[in-house]
């Protein structure tokens, strides 16, 4: 039994000011001494960002559709280990999860198995009486859920805020804050959703320390620690990266000094192009015997010394293609190791880098494809098989991921497919060539850990 202080910050639907409580709440409580683990319900990988900037710790996801709700308290509590308390973001409305099932993967389904109080934002800018209807619904809605309080987001006035408690005295559920429009933390969006802290530097910077401090001017914050102090302990082990695989024995190598192999190295793509990645992907590569080193496309002109493979996860290379090209002694190295058969590894931007072209633009021309933006966004849970033999896994293994892109790539799928999706729709996608795996589908690799083994074992080959 682990005993953590934890909450779940949930709303109605989504715009009503999760992402602004949950990031100043972290904030927050960081700037008064506390260690905050944060957590995201869901695949979104750009609100962690702001997570790890308001908390100084890696932002992670619970996603219980992609990695099964028996991962979801072991990933919390690694997470969060060492840490005072967990403040945990929802993702859309309480309620919503997995189209067409159920409960799963929802922030309510996320909150049960956390056995987590959760805290309601309300977005109260149109209504008055009204707000304790909504409120009440929420919180009866599942007798398991525990709506233990509710933060009043975008009050116009302190007559609104007065009328909004008054209500709010009958439903049973206490206003634990209220909190004024305030513009400045507002963040920027664009096609895909927000702008990703590594691309904002110091303007994150300054909104994430004007959401502590609109949090902390409206929110009861002894009362929302003490809510957190409430949570039950929970029955599960923390995962364990280090003890999902056995230690490699070092490999003879005439070449080194002592005729021993050193870990592998695998490049992993970040810099503001390449934001999106899972922590627990490297903690995996590095449990699977690999030294991980990260490189930044756009500015970094040779892969990491030694790289014998490359990850290269999502981002936004969309709005960097005139420099990604323009790096073209980078474009060359990266040709190069594809070329040598070593294992490459690309999701969502790492498969359009890896094309020909992007919006016209040159490429690494590692695949023969070429890709563009499109007005149509692309955006879901999959259910999908792999097709053949690859770096990442044997044909068969059967995982579930998420796509999220507004850009198309033609063809779609190679002679040989990375994956063939079996629900919601019945297609193949993505391309597996020599030590190639590209491909548009995001997997949690904790729910496939096989993954990350199999392409450490690679690069001996």
């Amino acid at each position: 039994m682990t005993s953590l202080p934890r909450l779940v910050i949930a709303a109605p639907s989504s715009g009503s000011g999760k992402t602004t409580v949950a990031t100043g709440l972290m904030a927050a409580f960081t700037g008064a001494g506390l260690a905050v683990s944060p957590h995201k319900v869901g695949p979104d990988y750009i609100d962690p960002g702001y997570h790890a900037l308001a908390t100084g710790r890696p932002g992670r996801n619970l996603d219980a559709f992609m990695c099964g709700p028996e991962l979801i308290a072991p990933l919390f509590l690694h997470g969060a280990a060492g840490t005072d308390l967990a403040v945990v973001e929802g993702v859309m409305g309480l309620y919503d999860g997995a189209a067409g099932q159920g409960e799963l993967a929802s922030t309510a389904h996320v909150a049960k198995l956390l056995r987590a109080p959760v805290v309601l934002v309300v977005d109260a800018s149109s209504q008055s009486r009204s707000v304790a209807a909504l409120v009440h619904g929420f919180a009866s809605w599942d007798p398991e859920v525990r709506v233990a309080g509710v933060i009043l987001n975008k009050v116009g006035s302190d007559r609104h805020e007065a009328l909004l408690r008054e209500a709010l005295d009958e439903s049973g559920v206490p206003v634990l804050g209220a909190l004024r429009r305030a513009e400045q933390v507002s963040v920027p969006s664009r096609h895909l959703g927000l702008v990703p802290v590594a691309e904002r530097s110091a303007d994150a910077v300054g909104a994430v320390r004007a959401m502590a401090a609109q949090v902390r001017a409206g929110c009861d914050m002894e009362a929302l620690l003490a809510l957190a102090r409430s949570a039950p302990s929970l029955d599960a082990a923390p995962w364990n990266p280090a003890g999902l695989f056995p230690r490699p024995a070092p490999s003879r190598s005439p070449q080194s000094p002592d005729g021993l192999n050193s870990a592998p190295v695998v490049a992993v793509a970040g810099g503001p192009a390449f934001t999106f990645s899972y922590a627990e992907h490297a903690e995996l590569l590095t449990a699977a015997g690999a030294e991980v080193v990260t490189f930044d496309p756009l500015r970094d002109e040779a892969l990491p010394e030694g790289t014998a493979a490359l990850v290269i996860g999502g981002g936004f290379p969309e709005m960097y293609a005139p420099e990604l090209s323009a790096n073209e002694p980078l474009r060359k190295v990266v040709a190069e190791l594809a070329a040598s058969g070593a294992p490459v590894a690309a999701e969502c931007a790492g498969l359009l880098y890896l094309a020909r072209e992007l919006d016209g633009k040159p490429m690494c021309g590692v695949l023969d494809a070429t890709a563009r933006m499109s007005e149509r966004l692309t955006l879901g849970y999959r259910e999908a098989v792999a097709v053949s033999d690859s770096v990442l896994a044997e044909a068969g293994t059967r995982v579930r991921g998420h796509e999220f892109h507004r850009t198309v790539i033609e063809p779609g799928a190679g002679a040989t497919p990375a994956w063939g999706v079996t629900r919601p729709e019945r297609r193949v996608e993505g391309f597996v060539h020599g030590g190639v795996h590209a491909s548009y589908l995001h997997v949690h690799w904790a729910a496939v850990p096989s993954v990350a083994r199999r392409l450490v074992e690679r690069c001996s080959e």
